[in-house]
């Protein structure tokens, strides 16, 4: 706080020389001139004191035969009149103050925490359909409003937040792909697929080799072959009366562990021949320049190559740790190419190849496709190698549908149905 006193009231940092400094100090005190930052330099001290003290000072040299001059002025009081005299400066620091208190009020950038399966892209096509996008003002923020929407519309975020820290909005997620279970083995059903009911149908032509069912009436067995589309498990239960024949039907969401067997054959082709790009060395250096998504190229003429590739980097200017203006800077490069024909070596091809069938292999790990048997075999020309595959795989190819309630007979009778 006495720092501040100090800088309003303006001082001066003076050099003091002569006969007796140290009765100079002294006598200051007993004057009740106030010095601070006092530093010995041997022939001479150093030391800050007010303005006002510093004219009071006169009678004090001539007594004790010292000297002293001023080294540096400080405070607001020498501050102004240099002020004064750069308008421009002036002008300049306070457009620069309006600048910053204008574009706080505004969202300039959009950070995204948490997310794993859903993308950036998915999540800010979603605020965009919201009317959330960056240059948009604070004030027109909805951030309740937006939490709840997310947790609405996708299903896999159990926990949404939202704050705008500086010109930032910050969105934090948390997801949760486990499925909910009332009790272990048993899925949490809604209501209406409880009143419906659902069944369990085979995606693929196969052979059932594993099955377990949970919830709904088995219509196939392990052993049976089953075509796609039909229904492996029936989630309209019968409800029997005394002489054994259907009262009614029960639906359920039918629930079962089903993996079927089956034979997939694939055939990939690649080209011996292959383009390749060629780059002479050549480049042109462009300065870019844009404001929000509007962008332009700052160079002389344009680029002259008739094939070539364009990279670079752009910035965002930042004032803050968190104010971002939207003004982008940054130099991209357009380098000439050219297209050469070549051809793989036998070497490059069989490990193309195994490139091929490790995808392949890779794709089924991750949709959980078990392989039984397999049979691989490649094919050799002179312009193309084609490799042959034959496989019986083992998954779960099962999806439910909606159960055809139209379709199951009825025999309650009319009176029953009053009674009930």
């Amino acid at each position: 706080m006495l720092h501040w006193v100090q800088y309003i009231k303006g001082y001066v940092t003076i050099k003091v020389w002569g006969y007796s400094t140290e009765r100079f100090l002294n006598l200051c005190g007993n004057h009740d001139i106030l010095v601070w930052d006092i530093e010995n330099h041997g022939d001479y001290y150093t030391m800050k004191i007010s303005v006002k003290g510093f004219f009071s000072l006169k009678t004090l040299l001539k007594k004790t035969g010292t000297r002293a001059s001023v080294l540096q002025r400080s405070g607001l009081p020498f501050f102004v009149p240099k002020i004064k005299r750069r308008k421009i400066f002036v002008i300049g620091l306070i457009i620069c103050l309006f600048f910053w208190m204008l574009t706080a009020r505004f969202i300039w950038d959009i950070k995204i925490e948490g997310n794993y399966s859903l993308t950036e892209d998915v999540l800010m096509d979603y605020l965009k359909s919201q009317g959330v996008h960056t240059a948009m003002k604070k004030k027109e923020l909805k951030i309740e409003e937006l939490e709840m929407g997310l947790r609405e519309e996708y299903d896999m975020i159990t926990w949404a937040s939202l704050r705008v820290d500086g010109t930032t909005l910050v969105i934090q997620i948390r997801e949760n792909e486990m499925p909910q279970y009332d009790s272990p083995g048993q899925s949490t059903q809604s209501s209406d697929s409880e009143k419906n009911g659902k069944d369990i149908v085979a995606t693929k032509d196969g052979m059932i080799v594993y099955m377990i069912t949970r919830k709904g009436v088995p219509q196939a067995a392990i052993g049976d072959v089953v075509e796609k589309g039909q229904i492996l498990v029936s989630g309209a239960v019968p409800i029997y009366n005394e002489d054994a024949t259907v009262r009614r039907y029960q639906y359920y969401e039918a629930d079962a562990d089903i993996r079927i067997a089956y034979e997939k054959s694939l055939s990939v082709e690649k080209l011996t021949a292959y383009q390749e790009k060629v780059y002479s060395g050549r480049e042109k250096k462009i300065l870019l320049f844009g404001i929000k998504e509007k962008e332009w190229s700052l160079s002389a003429g344009r680029v002259s190559y008739e094939t070539y590739d364009v990279s670079g980097d752009k910035n965002q200017i930042q004032l803050l740790d968190h104010l971002f203006l939207p003004v982008f800077y940054g130099i991209k490069y357009a380098r000439e190419y050219t297209m050469t024909e070549k051809i793989h070596t036998e070497e490059e091809m069989q490990k193309i190849m195994e490139g091929e069938w490790k995808k392949i292999l890779q794709t089924l790990e991750e949709k959980g496709v078990q392989i039984t048997e397999k049979n691989v075999t490649i094919n050799k020309n002179s312009d193309k190698w084609i490799l042959n595959i034959r496989m019986q795989l083992v998954e779960e190819a099962v999806k439910t549908v909606q159960t055809a309630t139209e379709q199951i007979p009825d025999t309650m009778s009319e009176e029953e149905a009053t009674v009930e």
